[in-house]
């Protein structure tokens, strides 16, 4: 190979890196990754029954959660 093509070759190669960089950081900034539990929860309640369980676990939590604040307000 000559020399040309080799320092082409770097050059667009270092160009599609810098691209490559550049997206990652644009979606990192806007948050695109920020969706922590999306997939593990999907994999988790794969069905009816257990996405309803889940509902039911989380209207528990929040409102034992309120409870607390609650009292802490009195004290």
């Amino acid at each position: 190979m000559s020399e040309n093509i080799v320092i082409l070759m770097i050059g667009i190669s270092t160009l599609l890196g810098a691209i490559g960089l550049g997206a990652l950081l644009w979606a990192v900034k806007t948050g695109q990754f920020d969706d922590h539990k999306k997939f593990t929860d999907a994999v988790r309640h794969d069905n009816e029954e257990d996405l309803q369980d889940a509902v039911k676990m989380d209207a528990k939590r929040k409102a034992y959660e309120a409870k607390q604040k609650a009292k802490e307000e009195i004290r």
